[in-house]
């Protein structure tokens, strides 16, 4: 069976995630990190509090380590290793990481600063996300080009058939919040981040994290890993550098990505890190195509199973 692991990112965060497992790689895991990072990541996890914890700058490593923790105990299971990783924006570093392209230590550090850039490029308050539920692709792209309220406002994740995450400054934000049903769709809700991710707000932002990748040594990955612009794999150690710096300012195309995986006879999704976010996403893109989630030993037990049939 061809499967392929996918790593979660912003949004899956929780205080006290992963305690659903009992192994201790899980716990070594965060303190490496916190000893990385030169601040107690691993008590932040552990017991919050949970405004910190969802800082962007704190966010994003912490689910890096727990992505990478899910991943390292996943190893010890002794099952053939994924046909193919994937990651959801920040997931992909995790991705990486796992495919031994990118160090660990040097992964962590650069969301570390991706936060903080991400953080100073659009100001507390000034910019949003939203989730547009009931349209297509094409639709969205309409919506947004319709805004009449000044500012950016453009698709920033396809994350499955009929859900389409847009990004931009707050004016134009709350006026798809206000007029989304009116132009057709079921639902828009906004999204709980303080930055507008993926969205032309970020591209600055993106080459400032650049000039810092570029002393960081990218290798070839040993796994393919389908990534977020286009949802293709096949990329080299330097190229996958150059796609992290325009995955930061252009569109999440996960709908793409998933369909093209099961293109190339993935079977079986596994969701390496906390939640069920991308498991469920999954389910909507390929509906015959099972997604198990490994957020605890029940989900590692059950995809064990469809494994080996056991």
């Amino acid at each position: 069976m061809k499967y392929a692991m996918l790593f979660p990112g912003q949004g899956s965060q929780s205080v006290g995630m992963l305690g659903g497992h009992a192994d201790a790689v899980i716990a070594q895991t965060f303190e490496e990190a916190s000893a990385v990072l030169g601040w107690d990541l691993a008590g932040l996890v552990r017991a919050g509090p949970v405004e910190e914890l969802n800082r962007t700058e704190r966010t994003q490593p912490a689910l890096l380590a727990a992505d990478i923790a899910v991943w390292r105990l996943w190893l010890k299971q002794g099952l053939p290793r994924p046909s193919a990783l994937a990651g959801h924006s920040l997931g992909e570093y995790a991705a990486l990481v796992a495919a031994q392209s990118l160090d660990f230590g040097d992964a962590l550090r650069l969301v570390e600063l991706r936060g903080r850039l991400m953080q100073s490029a659009v100001p507390q308050g000034t910019g949003g996300m939203a989730a547009v539920i009931g349209l297509d692709d094409a639709q969205v792209d309409a919506l947004c080009k319709a805004c009449p309220v000044d500012g950016v406002l453009e698709p920033a994740n396809f994350n499955s058939p009929g859900q389409v995450v847009v990004a931009g400054h707050a004016g134009p934000i709350d006026w798809v919040l206000d007029n989304a049903k009116a132009q057709g769709a079921r639902m828009a809700v906004r999204v709980p981040m303080s930055v507008p991710s993926h969205c032309s707000l970020l591209r600055d932002a993106a080459e400032q994290l650049f000039e810092t990748m570029a002393g960081i040594r990218f290798h070839d990955p040993v796994i393919p890993v389908a990534h977020n612009l286009d949802g293709r794999s096949g990329r080299t150690g330097d190229a996958l550098r150059t796609a992290l710096r325009d995955q930061l300012y252009r569109p999440v195309q996960w709908t793409r990505l998933v369909q093209n995986l099961v293109g190339e006879g993935i079977s079986l999704f596994l969701e390496c890190g906390p939640g069920k976010v991308l498991s469920g996403l999954s389910k909507r893109i390929v509906k015959d195509v099972p997604a198990v989630a490994l957020e605890d030993g029940a989900g590692m037990d059950k995809a064990r199973a469809a494994l080996t049939g056991s």
